[in-house]
Protein backbone atom coordinates (compact mmCIF):
# COMPACT_ATOMS: atom_id res chain seq x y z
CA UNK A 1 0.00 0.00 0.00
CA UNK A 2 2.68 2.53 0.99
CA UNK A 3 4.95 1.59 -1.91
CA UNK A 4 2.09 1.97 -4.44
CA UNK A 5 1.31 5.49 -3.27
CA UNK A 6 4.64 7.01 -2.16
CA UNK A 7 3.59 10.67 -2.42
CA UNK A 8 0.29 10.09 -0.61
CA UNK A 9 2.11 8.03 2.02
CA UNK A 10 4.64 10.82 2.58
CA UNK A 11 1.86 13.41 2.76
CA UNK A 12 -0.01 11.25 5.29
CA UNK A 13 3.09 10.81 7.44
CA UNK A 14 3.79 14.55 7.36
CA UNK A 15 0.21 15.28 8.36
CA UNK A 16 0.41 12.71 11.17
CA UNK A 17 3.53 14.56 12.36
CA UNK A 18 1.57 17.81 12.34
CA UNK A 19 -1.27 16.17 14.31
CA UNK A 20 1.31 14.86 16.78
CA UNK A 21 2.84 18.32 17.13
CA UNK A 22 -0.57 19.88 17.82
CA UNK A 23 -1.81 17.17 20.18
CA UNK A 24 1.22 15.72 21.94
CA UNK A 25 3.48 18.62 22.86
CA UNK A 26 3.42 19.97 26.42
CA UNK A 27 0.97 22.82 26.96
CA UNK A 28 3.68 25.36 27.73
CA UNK A 29 5.22 24.73 24.28
CA UNK A 30 1.86 25.26 22.55
CA UNK A 31 0.33 28.46 21.25
CA UNK A 32 -2.66 29.62 23.29
CA UNK A 33 -5.42 28.09 21.18
CA UNK A 34 -8.18 29.34 23.47
CA UNK A 35 -6.93 32.89 23.04
CA UNK A 36 -6.83 32.34 19.28
CA UNK A 37 -10.41 31.01 19.31
CA UNK A 38 -11.52 33.99 21.38
CA UNK A 39 -9.86 36.42 18.95
CA UNK A 40 -11.54 34.70 15.97
CA UNK A 41 -14.91 34.87 17.72
CA UNK A 42 -14.39 38.55 18.58
CA UNK A 43 -13.45 39.30 14.97
CA UNK A 44 -16.53 37.45 13.68
CA UNK A 45 -18.77 39.42 16.03
CA UNK A 46 -17.83 42.60 14.15
CA UNK A 47 -19.93 41.44 11.21
CA UNK A 48 -23.70 41.72 11.82
CA UNK A 49 -24.46 39.24 9.02
CA UNK A 50 -22.72 36.55 11.13
CA UNK A 51 -24.89 37.16 14.22
CA UNK A 52 -26.83 33.93 13.71
CA UNK A 53 -23.56 32.01 13.75
CA UNK A 54 -21.68 33.90 16.45
CA UNK A 55 -24.62 33.77 18.85
CA UNK A 56 -24.25 29.96 18.86
CA UNK A 57 -20.47 29.88 19.15
CA UNK A 58 -18.25 29.99 22.18
CA UNK A 59 -14.64 28.97 22.75
CA UNK A 60 -15.57 25.36 23.62
CA UNK A 61 -17.60 24.94 20.42
CA UNK A 62 -14.83 26.46 18.33
CA UNK A 63 -12.37 24.02 19.91
CA UNK A 64 -14.75 21.12 19.17
CA UNK A 65 -15.07 22.23 15.52
CA UNK A 66 -11.29 22.64 15.28
CA UNK A 67 -10.85 19.06 16.53
CA UNK A 68 -13.24 17.88 13.83
CA UNK A 69 -11.37 19.87 11.20
CA UNK A 70 -7.99 18.53 12.30
CA UNK A 71 -9.00 14.97 11.47
CA UNK A 72 -10.89 15.53 8.19
CA UNK A 73 -7.69 15.46 6.08
CA UNK A 74 -6.53 12.34 7.89
CA UNK A 75 -9.80 10.60 7.00
CA UNK A 76 -9.28 11.54 3.34
CA UNK A 77 -5.65 10.36 3.35
CA UNK A 78 -6.37 7.04 5.07
CA UNK A 79 -9.26 6.21 2.75
CA UNK A 80 -7.13 6.97 -0.30
CA UNK A 81 -4.39 4.74 1.09
CA UNK A 82 -6.54 1.73 1.98
CA UNK A 83 -9.17 2.05 -0.77
CA UNK A 84 -12.89 2.60 -0.69
CA UNK A 85 -13.73 -1.04 0.01
CA UNK A 86 -11.87 -0.80 3.31
CA UNK A 87 -13.46 2.44 4.50
CA UNK A 88 -14.34 0.84 7.82
CA UNK A 89 -10.66 -0.02 8.38
CA UNK A 90 -9.75 3.64 7.77
CA UNK A 91 -12.42 4.78 10.24
CA UNK A 92 -11.37 2.24 12.88
CA UNK A 93 -7.73 3.28 12.44
CA UNK A 94 -8.65 6.90 13.03
CA UNK A 95 -10.67 6.10 16.13
CA UNK A 96 -7.81 3.99 17.53
CA UNK A 97 -5.35 6.80 16.75
CA UNK A 98 -7.40 9.49 18.48
CA UNK A 99 -7.97 7.19 21.48
CA UNK A 100 -4.22 6.62 21.74
CA UNK A 101 -3.57 10.38 21.51
CA UNK A 102 -5.99 11.07 24.34
CA UNK A 103 -4.42 8.30 26.46
CA UNK A 104 -0.91 9.67 25.92
CA UNK A 105 -2.07 13.22 26.71
CA UNK A 106 -2.76 12.14 30.30
CA UNK A 107 0.98 11.90 30.92
CA UNK A 108 1.94 15.16 29.16
CA UNK A 109 2.29 18.18 31.46
CA UNK A 110 -0.48 20.71 31.01
CA UNK A 111 -2.46 18.57 28.54
CA UNK A 112 -6.03 17.54 29.27
CA UNK A 113 -7.45 14.28 28.00
CA UNK A 114 -11.10 14.72 27.07
CA UNK A 115 -13.50 12.07 25.71
CA UNK A 116 -15.21 14.84 23.69
CA UNK A 117 -11.98 15.14 21.72
CA UNK A 118 -12.24 11.46 20.75
CA UNK A 119 -15.80 12.10 19.57
CA UNK A 120 -14.84 15.25 17.63
CA UNK A 121 -11.81 13.61 16.04
CA UNK A 122 -13.86 10.56 15.09
CA UNK A 123 -16.50 12.78 13.51
CA UNK A 124 -13.71 14.48 11.56
CA UNK A 125 -12.40 11.11 10.39
CA UNK A 126 -15.90 10.09 9.28
CA UNK A 127 -16.40 13.36 7.38
CA UNK A 128 -13.01 12.96 5.69
CA UNK A 129 -13.76 9.38 4.71
CA UNK A 130 -17.20 10.34 3.39
CA UNK A 131 -15.67 13.21 1.42
CA UNK A 132 -13.04 10.92 -0.09
CA UNK A 133 -15.70 8.33 -0.96
CA UNK A 134 -17.74 10.97 -2.78
CA UNK A 135 -14.69 12.32 -4.60
CA UNK A 136 -13.53 8.85 -5.68
CA UNK A 137 -16.98 7.53 -6.58
CA UNK A 138 -16.75 8.24 -10.34
CA UNK A 139 -13.41 6.41 -10.61
CA UNK A 140 -14.72 3.51 -8.50
CA UNK A 141 -17.81 3.16 -10.70
CA UNK A 142 -15.67 3.31 -13.85
CA UNK A 143 -13.36 0.55 -12.55
CA UNK A 144 -16.37 -1.58 -11.63
CA UNK A 145 -17.85 -1.21 -15.14
CA UNK A 146 -14.49 -2.13 -16.67
CA UNK A 147 -14.23 -5.27 -14.49
CA UNK A 148 -17.75 -6.30 -15.39
CA UNK A 149 -17.06 -5.72 -19.10
CA UNK A 150 -13.90 -7.87 -18.89
CA UNK A 151 -15.83 -10.62 -17.11
CA UNK A 152 -18.59 -10.49 -19.72
CA UNK A 153 -16.03 -10.60 -22.54
CA UNK A 154 -14.32 -13.60 -20.91
CA UNK A 155 -17.62 -15.47 -20.57
CA UNK A 156 -18.79 -14.72 -24.13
Amino acid sequence: MLHRHPFLSLLTLLYLGFVGLVTLTPAEDQPDYQDLALRVLTRMERYPELDALTSRLDVDRIEFLANIGLFVPLGVFLLLLVGSRLWLVALASGIVLTSMIESVQRSIPGRVSDPRDVAANSIGMFIGIALALVLTLPASLRRRREREARRAAGEG
